[in-house]
């Protein structure tokens, strides 16, 4: 499924989704995923919600958003209360949602200026 049309320049954004694969711009992508405007870290540890861990936290924090979308396969699923509360105990923003749905969500934010970063991942 295509997401968004060509006429934002310069932002790293979701060009289709389908389970198991994203596009982001012209990169296609098979693993779990942080991206934010600017960036797109492909080698991120987890590959599943349920491997996700304290740190794996890492490097979303070092990305800095204000928002964390977080994709949780093909079904939303959310994690651990205690990894949740991490994030928000920074004053971070989180929304968790099924991936296409995160897909579509970070698409918009990152197009209002917002400092969002997705944290995407394509198995269950």
């Amino acid at each position: 499924m295509k997401l968004t049309d060509d006429s934002v320049g310069g932002i790293q954004l979701v060009r289709a989704y389908s389970p198991g694969e994203i596009r982001v711009n012209e990169t296609i992508v098979h693993r779990s995923c942080l991206l934010r405007a600017d960036t797109l870290i492909t080698d991120w540890r987890p590959q599943s919600l349920n491997e996700l861990t304290a740190e794996d936290l890492e490097p979303l924090f070092a990305l800095e958003p204000e928002i964390v979308v977080l994709g949780s396969g093909t079904r939303q699923k959310f994690p651990p209360s205690t990894l949740l509360a991490r994030i928000l105990s920074r004053g971070i923003g989180c929304e968790v949602m099924d991936t296409g749905a995160a897909c579509r969500t970070y698409n918009v934010l990152v197009s209002e200026d917002r400092k969002v970063v997705a944290a995407l991942f394509l198995q269950d």
